[in-house]
């Protein structure tokens, strides 16, 4: 059960990702400023199609890397995964389904690195006030996924020694 909710997240993570970052796409200048001064002028900065290409390369990459590896557990790839991972144990459906969820809160991660830029990019019709606590998510997120991969583990572990 906890599987399909997390394929379900990490589906409709992509869509927003796609959809959002297209958006973003068409609202960015030629030269898309990634790090900018106090005043607010841009002091690197990148081609639009660089940084379009860059976002869907580091987009593919990671879903690639973590659902490949969900899909050996799902399937039970080599001995070793069929040892950890019995079919029908329900630590293997949270162990998939925390891999699944953790490519979904990737996905939102990168939408939220690619509106960043958006608004560095768009500083004078966006505010910055109404979307700083956006921004802090990223690592709120990775944290909270990283306690629960130890409790799911921990857990895992204590059924191992009773």
């Amino acid at each position: 059960m906890y599987r399909r909710f997390a394929k379900a997240f990490h589906f409709l993570s992509i869509l927003l990702f796609i959809i959002l970052f297209m958006y973003i796409y068409a609202a960015l200048p030629e030269n898309v400023a990634y790090q900018v001064d106090a005043s607010g002028m841009p002091l690197k900065s990148i081609a639009r199609d660089t940084f379009f290409y860059f976002g869907i390369a580091a987009f593919i990459i990671l879903n690639l890397i973590i659902v490949f590896a969900g899909k050996m557990v799902e399937k039970q790839a080599t001995p070793n995964l069929r040892k950890l991972f019995p079919t029908g144990d329900p630590f293997s459906d949270k162990m998939l389904g925390w891999i699944y969820s953790f490519a979904g809160v990737l996905n939102v991660s990168l939408v939220i690195i690619a509106f960043f830029v958006h608004r560095i990019n768009n500083q004078y019709e966006i505010q910055t006030e109404e979307f700083n606590p956006f921004f802090y998510m990223i690592p709120v997120f990775m944290v909270v996924w990283i306690i629960l991969l130890f409790v799911i583990l921990g857990k895992k572990l204590n059924q191992v020694r009773s």
